[in-house]
């Protein structure tokens, strides 16, 4: 039994898990804000040119998080991942290799950091369908917390590492030091026991992808899980995409001002994620599931009103507030879909999650539209009405209702 006051103790092999989630987020975090200031200083390309590095960092996400879902319903998710941490290993290294021999140009930078990022993408669907196999329904709030405290972590942390470790030493060094968190990220997993699954019937990549998708859009719960998710991307990156000029025109904040109210976004989902065993053992499941959507729409409501009040103070309490809040949603819908999809459907399932980001260009498309023609405090106003339609998705859905985390489900009968 787990007692209320105490901290509950996960097992010796999910805590290996977590260590390598917490390297294997650095490495990625560190690589990415490596990549562009590598590709300014070293190569000397423009903004034009760096957008499209940025492109080509991010197209992963959109173009094989469903292979890799399909991948991890039908291999081992702990080779699966890995596997994928190898690969971004040997990507980084070699960039690592091309910037020593002076023979590192834009485009290669940006093919080796597609891969990279592929390894993030497969890395990222396997985890969350693993946890279930390592931990029990009763833990998974706590293993979830955990496994969102290192993604925190490397969030918060990692871009300002990788900006030290280039200005420091150098370019080669901070894509070596991310390849090293790599390599040891497959350390750490191959001491990890993974329950043998039954192997699954193979049949046509569609008819399987199909099977996951037609799962979350027919499910009472996953459904306006997925749709409030989608939302909540457009309308975040529709405030961040125009945040800095504002913040800098309309707020007075300097580089140094901008920076630590952004920061204090990090330091909401780390308050958040240090909380969230805490409030999910004392609040009821559909009501933490609920938190997460008020608070954007709370955070949204708070960065609108600096269009009256132009205080820097307000600035920071939104992104504190979208910060702590919807990391409360992430830990919380994630055991939800760990505990209502059964166990071979898991990668899939986890997969379509991860393609509602796939909203985020959208809202940055979205904030470049409307503020070019009406500027930035229209863009403010227009993301506080989506988040406020993304809050009342979710309150209307059965979800806020559960009273406990569902019973674990097993597999459908096999006709």
């Amino acid at each position: 039994m787990i007692a209320i006051n105490h901290a509950p103790h996960l097992p010796k092999t999910f805590n290996r898990l977590a260590w390598s989630n917490l390297a294997a987020q650095s490495a990625e975090q560190i690589a990415l804000a490596a990549a562009p200031i590598v590709a300014v200083l070293l190569l000397g390309v423009g903004e034009g040119r760096t957008g499209a590095l940025q492109t080509a960092l991010t197209l992963p996400f959109i173009l094989f998080a469903i292979p890799a879902g399909l991948f991890a319903d039908r291999i081992s998710r702990r080779w699966l991942m890995a596997g994928a941490e190898g690969l971004r290993a040997a990507a980084l290294f070699a960039i690592l290799l091309l910037i020593w021999l002076d023979l590192l140009s834009l485009p290669l930078l940006a093919v080796l950091g597609f891969v990279a990022v592929c390894g993030t993408v497969a890395y990222s669907v396997a985890a969350p369908a693993l946890v279930p196999s390592l931990v029990t329904p009763q833990l998974l709030p706590a293993a979830n917390a955990r496994i969102e405290l290192a993604r925190t972590i490397a969030f918060a942390g990692g871009p300002a590492l990788g900006g030290v470790l280039v200005g420091w030493l150098g370019a080669a060094p901070a894509f070596g030091f991310a390849a090293a968190l790599s390599v040891i990220a497959v350390v750490l997993l191959s001491g990890i026991y993974e329950p043998v699954r039954a192997p699954a019937p193979r049949r046509h990549p569609l008819q399987e992808i199909r099977e996951g998708a037609n799962f979350v859009l027919h499910h009472p719960l996953l459904r306006p899980v997925f749709i409030t998710q989608f939302i909540f991307n457009t309308a975040s990156f529709l405030l961040l995409a125009v945040f800095v000029p504002y913040a800098v025109r309309r707020l007075g904040l300097s580089a140094t001002g901008v920076g630590i109210t952004l920061g204090m976004y990090g330091a909401g989902m780390v308050a958040g994620a240090l909380l969230a065993t805490r409030v999910m053992r004392r609040l009821a499941f559909g009501t933490v599931i609920g938190l997460g959507p008020v608070t954007g729409f709370i955070a949204a409501g708070v960065m609108a009103l600096t269009t009256v009040i132009p205080s820097p103070w307000l600035a920071g309490l939104s992104f504190f507030l979208l910060g702590a809040g919807p990391i409360l949603w992430v830990i919380s819908t994630t055991t939800l879909r760990q505990s209502v999809t059964p166990p071979s459907l898991l990668g899939r399932v986890s997969a379509i999650n991860i393609m509602s980001y796939g909203a985020r260009p959208l809202g940055s498309a979205l904030g470049a539209i409307v503020g070019g023609f009406y500027g930035a405090e229209a863009c403010l106003y227009l993301a506080a009405i989506i988040f406020g339609a993304q809050a009342l998705v979710i309150l209307l859905s059965p979800a806020v209702s559960l009273a406990r985390q569902p019973e674990m489900v097993g597999e459908p009968a096999q006709a």
